[in-house]
This record gives C-alpha cells, structure tokens and sequence, in this order.
C-alpha cells in the first residue's frame, strides 16, 4: 500500500437537496477519476480549497441571515481517506452576499472569500481543530467601469503570493488586481495597492508563477491573458503584455474562466467558455511573456476550472454544461494536450482540486 494518494475533490453548482460535493481517487499513472463520496444539504459548493496537512476540505455554499435572506457561506469537512468518506465539520456564515471563490492563507490561518454580486471580501479564522471561525473582516470595495456588467464591484478571487504576504483580488468590475496585505494573526486584510488592467478586460483568476517574478491574470470579459512583473516585498504589480485567449478568427461569444501553470513552471493553460477550449502558451524563462501553443477543445460545453496533476503530467477539466470532467494527458516538452479517453460524468461540474493525502486501503 503506498503511504501517499491523490485525491480530486469537486465543487458544483446544486440545490441543496441534490448532491454537490464529491470526493475521487485519482489514477496516477492513468489521469482518471473513481468516485468515492458525494455529500448534498450544500446550495451552490462552487469553489473549494483544502487543508493537506489536516485532511480538510472547505467549500463555498450558501446561507441565510437573520432576515432570510441568502448570504455567503463555507463548510468544513473532514475527508477520511482510508474509509473513502467526507465528513460535515461545521458551517459558518461568511459575507452578507453569495460567494464565487474561496482560498486558505498558505499558514492555514485563515480562509478568504470573494463575493460577485456584492463587490467585497471577506476573511475567517481557523480554529485549531479545522472548523471555521466566525467572520473578522470585510473590505468593500468602491466603483465601476466601462462595460454595463460593470457597473458595481464584482470581486472574484483571491490569490496569496508565494511569501503569504499579500492577498490579490480579481475586481472584474473595476477591471483592477487589488492587493491586500495580510495580517494572519490578527485575522485582518489591510488595503495595499491597486493595478488598473484595460478597461472592459473583467480580471477574473490570477496565478503566481511557481518561480519567476510575473503573475497572470485571465480576463473574463475580453477573452485575454495579463502577463504582471510582481515587485514581493513590495507587494506591487505591473503590466507588462496581454494577449488574445481565441484563435484569431473566432467569431462567437465567449468567457474566460480559470488559469494554471504547468508544475515546470514552462507552460501556462486558460479555460474558454463559449469557444470551449484550452489556450496554451508558452513562457519566457526570461521575460514572463507568453507564446501561443495551442487551442484544444474541452470535450465538454463551458469549461470553469480545471487542475494540472502534481507531476505535470495530465490536466483534468470540469465541463459545467458538458456535466463531465475529462482527462488529458500533457506532454511536458510542447505543452500540448491530448484526450486519454477517460471522462467521469456528473452533473455541473465547476470546481476540482488535486491534492495528495495519506493512503487510504483502496
């Protein structure tokens, strides 16, 4: 029995009477899932992160406030891997408006929530045994942009940098990277900086590169890429290319979901919802810009997020209108994507996480 097993954990959309979360093994040598657990009594458990080092999973979901109305959420579950099951921890209250992401501080201090439709987010602590605490802090954020979508706020994601010391927030609606700086034992998040991309761009998920000094930022709105030379001590990002995430002569709509780099740190993915694709660039050792490689279909209608396996060598991807997650395998030299044929079916997929946890006997 190995003492380390991948798991995939996966976020959907779901009424509360349905199932909405579900926990995988995950095949190495092979890039395929087997269901394990799935859990309802979760409304909406779009996005998820997890606790390696305790086995914890938290996910999005929605709640009510004392005037019931609907409210941002998050749960604690415990994943046994050895019984192959998830287990409720608690539920908490987030934000007084529904949440679209959720990501831990890389200590696992604290958790962080971005809220769409209410332009602001969010941090609770996190208690000793893994459950959540009640909320500490709420930053609002104030304004809008050109596009009529974005006329409020409409905070998207948080992404810690490597150092744990700044929180970058996608704004789509004010077409800006707000950066925070994060006091983790105080449970704050004190405004920092802020980065204008082009207008009408709507910044959705940004990625750290693994080594490099550039982060990258996937634009919902007019289907493009940001490429940001990121100062670390100084918590500060600046523009330095964008490019197209569709073929040049795609016609159709489209928006932008999720972005990840390769494990190497040499090739960066994009989702395309509309053209349901992934586009695949190459990156510049030295510059951080990005060259186009490839366009691949999804295999699945409105690709959200996807997950590039731990050693690189596949990318697995939720297709929400498709209702599958289909497997691919990567080839580290070109950065290229090929079907393996594999495809779990379930329905509107929206989130995965891979993660490596102790062995279960399966």
């Amino acid at each position: 029995m190995k003492d380390k097993q991948q798991y995939a954990f996966i976020g959907s959309y779901a009424e509360s009477d349905q199932t909405g979360l579900y926990a995988c093994s995950y095949d190495q040598e092979t890039g395929s899932l087997t269901l394990l657990d799935q859990v309802s009594g979760l409304p909406n458990p779009t996005f998820l992160d997890i606790d390696e080092s305790r086995n914890i999973i938290y996910a999005l979901t929605e709640g009510v406030d004392a005037n019931q109305q609907r409210c941002g959420a998050a749960a604690a579950y415990a994943f046994d891997p050895f019984a192959g099951k998830l287990l409720l921890l608690n539920k908490e209250v987030t934000l007084p408006a529904t949440t679209c992401h959720i990501t831990l501080d890389r200590a696992r201090q604290c958790l962080m929530v971005a809220s769409y439709h209410g332009g602001m987010v969010g941090l609770s602590p996190l208690l000793p045994d893994g459950r959540i605490g009640a909320t500490s802090d709420i930053q609002r954020h104030q304004g809008a942009s050109v596009l009529p979508v974005q006329d409020r706020p409409r905070a998207h994601s948080v992404t810690l940098d490597r150092a744990n010391r700044f929180a970058i927030v996608c704004d789509l609606g004010l077409d800006q990277l707000v950066v925070y700086k994060l006091d983790a034992v105080n449970h704050r998040l004190i405004p920092h900086s802020q980065t204008a991309i082009t207008p009408g761009s709507g910044p959705r998920h940004f990625a750290f590169h693994p080594n490099l000094p550039y982060g990258y930022v996937i634009n919902e709105l007019n289907a493009t890429i940001t490429v940001l030379a990121y100062e670390e001590e100084a918590g500060q990002l600046n523009v330095i290319q964008t490019v197209s995430t569709l073929p040049a002569d795609y016609q159709g709509d489209n928006a932008c979901a999720d972005i990840h780099i390769s494990p190497d740190g040499r090739f960066i993915y994009g989702s395309n919802r509309g053209h349901d694709s992934l586009a695949v660039y190459a990156i510049d050792a030295q510059s951080g810009r990005l060259t186009l490689v490839e366009h691949a279909s999804t295999l699945g209608g409105h690709p959200r997020n996807f997950a590039i396996s731990p050693d690189g060598r596949f990318v697995l991807v939720a297709n929400r209108d498709g209702n599958n997650i289909v497997s691919f395998s990567r080839d580290a030299q070109t950065g290229k994507v090929t079907p393996t044929g594999s495809e779990l079916k379930l329905s509107k997929p929206v989130c995965m996480k891979l993660r490596t946890l102790p062995a279960g006997d399966m």
